[in-house]
């Protein structure tokens, strides 16, 4: 157990019925199980002989355990509570404290992966469930981890949702029934070197058919997974004419190679890399039969800008929980730091603007589930959460003094997650200027 974690306690409700006590056996053997993985016990032993101090202990029951003071997990029909909880647990339980040593090596956890795939994280895009549900599997996946949130999101609107609406029938059932039960991975493909806000105009991958094979030529740039991917949904521009198209390129073919990019401050278990096309051949059916416009990549992006929202959501919440654990288990001058004013003015701001933000996001997903999702909704609310994100992290670094710039005690992780939350998928300034365009009906991007 790293040295500054502390459980976040059980979903359960002030209003309702008692929440359930803290069970610190069954705590103890998930994040035992889960050290034994990462190959990381010194933390453990650390803390063990350190229990009279700052180690992990099992913190009084707080009211509203869970911290959703506006009951919007109630608005999900029963059985999607009872699903919502039983993976939530599983994410706190397993996920979260196993995934700071990963973070610390930039390292990939594979271990882990079948597990969210047995949670039926792998398939959230194709399994039926509400756009709600779907929105709050997002939140807590990044309350666990925002790097392992970033893939499930990634995998699930940008290579499951696309080869499922965008494939022909031979590439669903080649590569569909692998990636909803995270067997198989894929890499979003679309962020060049040189081109990131404007790809749509500037993108530079070619693509050439020739006979019955097209032939990729290009760099990409910021790829989730490209090291580690099965295949990569590539972006290119077709030579003869100079339309946009989707292709999958496996990335054992000749002439794919990806190198991982390191020394992130953020994001650090996701595995971006710089990608090289040189003269890759594919066959002409990895053509996406629904992918010859770029009209269509906007489309999924818009969504994926609109998932981006929930992360900011879940961060906000984890730097909640950490805060609020922290400060009820520290003590200084004598009390909890629970105890004093200025810490519950910041973690009551902190939660504020987390409830506002799952509030909005909650919101979208109606007006998704209702056909009525543009683009400017989905830049305003990615806009919004993770510029709300950064402030709520920031004080929650605050809070938590020196140790808040420390990965052992979470924040700091969270800290360096945040500003990735604020920059990908559309930075900040360009959601912004979307939505100004959208309500002023004037374009400042040139």
């Amino acid at each position: 157990m790293t040295k500054g974690y502390v459980p976040v306690q059980p979903q359960g409700r002030a209003s309702g019925q008692s929440a359930p006590a803290v069970n610190t056996a069954e705590l103890n053997t998930a994040v035992n199980t889960a050290e034994a993985n990462t190959e990381s016990n010194t933390a453990l032993k650390t803390a063990e002989t350190n229990t009279g101090s700052n180690a992990a202990i099992a913190a009084p029951q707080p009211p509203f355990p869970d911290a959703d003071l506006m009951y919007i997990v109630d608005l999900l029909p029963p059985d999607e509570q009872l699903r919502y909880q039983e993976v939530r647990e599983f994410l706190q339980s397993r996920i979260r404290a196993a995934s700071i040593d990963y973070w610390n090596r930039e390292e990939f956890p594979f271990g882990l992966l079948a597990e969210l795939g047995k949670y039926g994280l792998g398939g959230l895009q194709t399994d039926g469930t509400s756009k709600l549900f779907k929105g709050l599997m997002y939140v807590e996946v990044a309350r666990a981890d925002v790097s392992l949130s970033a893939l499930v999101g990634i995998h699930n609107e940008l290579i499951v949702g696309m080869i499922d609406e965008l494939g022909s029938a031979e590439q669903k059932a080649r590569w569909l029934p692998g990636l909803t039960a995270f067997t198989q991975l894929g890499a979003f493909a679309l962020t060049e070197p040189d081109h990131g806000s404007d790809i749509a105009g500037g993108l530079e991958t070619t693509a050439r058919l020739d006979g019955d094979e097209w032939v990729i030529n290009g760099a990409k740039r910021w790829i989730g997974a490209g090291t580690i991917a099965d295949f990569a949904l590539v972006w290119a521009r077709d030579v003869a004419d100079q339309h946009i198209k989707g292709f999958i390129v496996e990335t054992d073919r000749p002439g794919y190679t990806a190198t991982k990019i390191a020394n992130k401050i953020g994001l650090r278990i996701m595995q971006n890399a710089d990608i090289v096309l040189d003269e890759v051949r594919i066959p002409a059916a990895n053509l996406l039969p629904g992918a010859t416009s770029f009209s269509k990549a906007n489309e999924l992006l818009r969504d994926s800008r609109a998932w981006v929202g929930w992360q900011g959501a879940g961060i906000q919440l984890a730097a909640f929980d950490v805060a609020r654990a922290y400060s009820l288990q520290r003590r200084q001058f004598g009390k909890e730091l629970a105890r004093f004013q200025l810490v519950q003015q910041q973690l009551a701001e902190i939660l504020g603007n987390a409830t506002a933000s799952l509030a909005l996001m909650a919101q979208l997903a109606r007006i998704q589930e209702e056909g009525k999702l543009e683009m400017v909704q989905a830049a305003m609310a990615k806009a919004t959460t993770t510029r709300l994100a950064r402030a709520s992290v920031a004080m929650g670094r605050s809070l938590l003094g020196g140790n808040g710039i420390s990965s052992d005690y979470e924040m700091g992780k969270l800290f360096g997650d945040a500003e990735i939350l604020y920059t990908y998928e559309g930075s900040y300034e360009i959601n912004s200027l979307i939505v100004a365009r959208a309500v002023t009906g004037k374009s400042a991007f040139v």
